[in-house]
């Protein structure tokens, strides 16, 4: 089929939105998966209290998820790479929830650690998978806002927990909970193995919308070797990016419950309509910050000055988090709380697209892996830490000024190895 321009592909009414149920179903997908992921934060207080954890004891926890997470990110990178999207997030989804209705068994710290440590493998897909998905089914100009509207998904799901967990906790006991959130996800892979196919093999798809995915100039089909990956800076400009920012996240996911609860004296019962609060406003975050960047590309912008200054704003909005842990009064508290959080909802929108901006389709999800594995090792170390300084201080204090810091410090690092954004690997 003869290649249409970009421009004029845009311009055509006939052009589908099919590529816009492939982000449904990836949105739906990473909201299972944060439900799933998100369920300890939110019972810390109450698994601490029934069996005698420490603030060490449930780092060590979230550590051996996070070590997983490391471990299956690159794994499943290059599965991905090699097996495709959509056999790789249906391995992947069957992994996790297999695990998370495990969390129901566990009876000690050992076992959780576990079954975490199997949660963290199959979890690790969801990203890799998604990006990946992502790739194939949108040209470069709309990608950072797909991945903002999948990875919203991530918020949607944060926000549904602390709506329908502590109701089952209460109601059925926290091991029921596990198992009923998990059976009930299923239907997810149902769907998930009934729509999604690649644009040219996907009978929902018309030649104008497969011509406007494939927009972009022809990138290399030949498989590319990690060796010559991680020779090129743009690889490490990406890892390192999430290596500093990911375990920010992880941080506001796991440990936000416990701050409420000692900070604030709030409980199960209680803490609910502030972390709504805090993941609503983060998927608007995601959504905006996928958007501002594709919007400005739109209005001629390059992509690289499109990206980083998104995430430049992204970086400084972060900054007030210095603050939360002496403010008094809650809801200014869960403001600044909800203001960081959907500034690296947003930075993580427009990071995720690098390797999709930079490299050839079929090293995407290896670049994915490798970067994921970077943000899941500092998310490793940042949770030692932050269990040490609980334990030792009792405070947040020191924990937010490294959470206020670390995006200035990447993004420079980032333009730094990567000033212009060129294609890291040009064909030879």
């Amino acid at each position: 089929m003869a290649s249409v321009g970009q421009s004029e592909v845009a311009a055509s009414p006939q052009v589908g939105r099919f590529r816009w149920v492939i982000v449904a179903l990836l949105f739906a997908a990473t909201a299972i998966n944060y439900v799933d992921r998100q369920m300890i934060g939110l019972l810390k207080p109450t698994l601490e209290q029934e069996f005698g954890w420490s603030e060490t004891t449930y780092a060590d926890i979230v550590f051996y998820f996070q070590l997983a997470y490391a471990i299956g990110y690159i794994v499943f990178g290059n599965v991905v790479d090699r097996i495709g999207a959509r056999a790789g997030y249906a391995i992947a989804f069957l992994i996790w929830t297999t695990a998370h209705m495990l969390h129901g068994a566990a009876r000690s710290a050992v076992q959780f650690a576990m079954v975490r440590f199997l949660l963290g493998i199959g979890e690790s897909g969801n990203f890799p998978a998604g990006i990946k998905a992502v790739t194939e089914w949108f040209p470069k100009k709309e990608r950072a806002f797909a991945t903002g509207i999948f990875n919203a998904g991530a918020n949607v799901g944060a926000v549904i927990t602390p709506l329908i967990v502590p109701v089952l906790v209460l109601t059925y006991g926290w091991q029921a909970a596990f198992v009923i959130t998990g059976a009930g996800s299923l239907i997810w892979l149902v769907a998930w193995l009934a729509l999604y196919r690649r644009p040219r093999e996907s009978t929902h798809v018309s030649e104008a919308e497969i011509a406007y995915i494939e927009s972009d100039p022809a990138d290399t089909t030949a498989k590319v070797p990690w060796s010559r990956l991680l020779r090129v800076k743009e690889t490490w400009a990406f890892a390192i990016g999430k290596f500093l920012t990911d375990p920010i996240w992880w941080m506001f996911l796991f440990w936000t419950p416990d701050f409420l609860v000692k900070r604030h004296g709030l409980d199960l019962k209680t803490f609910g309509p502030p972390l709504v609060v805090i993941y609503l406003v983060s998927d608007l975050g995601s959504i905006a910050g996928g958007w501002m960047s594709s919007k400005l590309i739109h209005r001629g912008w390059s992509i690289n000055a499109a990206r980083k200054t998104t995430m430049l704003i992204c970086a400084i909005a972060v900054t007030p988090i210095f603050f939360a842990q002496y403010v008094d009064d809650l809801w200014t508290a869960v403001a600044i709380i909800s203001l960081a959080t959907a500034a690296h909802q947003a930075w993580s929108a427009n990071l995720y697209t690098l390797p999709g901006d930079t490299f050839p389709r079929k090293a995407v999800g290896s670049v994915i892996g490798i970067g994921g594995t970077a943000g899941a090792i500092g998310g490793m170390l940042f949770a030692l830490y932050i269990g040490q300084i609980l334990e030792r201080v009792g405070s947040y204090g020191l924990i937010f000024v490294v959470a206020g810091s670390v995006y200035l410090i990447a993004l420079t690092l980032i333009h730094l190895l990567m000033p212009r954004m060129d294609q890291a690997l040009p064909s030879e």
